[in-house]
Formats: structure tokens, sequence, C-alpha cells
């Protein structure tokens, strides 16, 4: 799986005028599922963004975590983090998850972060979204699955 993570004072996804999902202080989190992904990698993905030390404490050193300083995540599913855009001018997403795969994953991923104790609110899976957020810092980090660092 791929995320795109970032640190954000507040963030809140709408779906036809509507918020559907939102945080306070914590991480907007953009996922993908990616071909060959299963809930083993959703798990995984999800404890290291957990644990990811990336919030000031208090010398202002990027030393804490997400549960270190009780922050939620909003999490919105992002199947063009799949983007191959090594040939022609068209990204193709040829290598992200089936929409049955990506969803039960998304949603997999979602209740994972929720089981290490993080209040986490999502978009909707598949609608068209509006994402508004206030980078912190800012601090926005990519993080694959399939890193092996």
């Amino acid at each position: 799986m791929r995320a795109l993570i970032q640190r954000v004072t507040e963030a809140s996804v709408e779906v036809e005028g509507q918020i559907v999902g939102q945080t306070g202080p914590g991480l907007l989190i953009l996922v993908c599922a990616m071909r060959g992904d299963d809930e083993t990698a959703a798990e995984k993905l999800a404890a290291r963004i957990a644990k990811l030390r990336i919030f000031h404490d208090e010398n202002g050193k990027m030393n804490r975590s997400l549960l270190d300083i009780g922050g939620s995540a909003l999490v919105v599913s992002q199947f063009t983090l799949a983007a191959d855009t090594r040939s022609g001018n068209r990204p193709s997403f040829s290598t992200a998850a089936t929409p049955e795969d990506g969803r039960r994953l998304y949603e997999y991923f979602s209740d994972s972060l929720r089981s290490q104790g993080i209040a986490t609110d999502n978009g909707r899976f598949g609608a068209e979204m509006k994402v508004r957020l206030l980078n912190d810092g800012p601090v926005t980090i990519w993080m694959d699955s399939a890193d092996r660092a």
C-alpha cells in the first residue's frame, strides 16, 4: 500500500457539499492499495504511520508520534497514488488494486489505525471529494508498505 501523509492542524473532506470526514491536529492520510496488497500490508503500514515521529516534542524536535500526542487521522482513498508516469503524458493506474480490493483494504487500513487507539475519520471511497487541509510545517511524507528500510 502507498500513503501520502500530511501533518495537519485541521483537515476535512466534502462530498456533494457535505463534510463527510474531518480531523483536528493530526494527520491527513491519502492511501492507495496496490495490486497484490493484502491485510498484512495494510496493518503494517497503519502501525508504521501511528508510530511515525513527526510531531514536535518540548524541544521543538520531530520526536513524537500521533499516538504520543493523542492526535487523530483523516484517511482518504486516493487511487492516483498508483500513477505510473514513466511513459507518455497520460498516467497509467494499472498497478492499483481493483476497486473491490481497494475498498476492502482502505477500510481495513482505517480499522487498523483505530485498533491502535487513533481516532480515525474517513472520506468516501470512490466518491468525487473535495479535501481541505491546513498543512502544519509543512510536513509531507511518502510511505509504501513495500519499503524495506
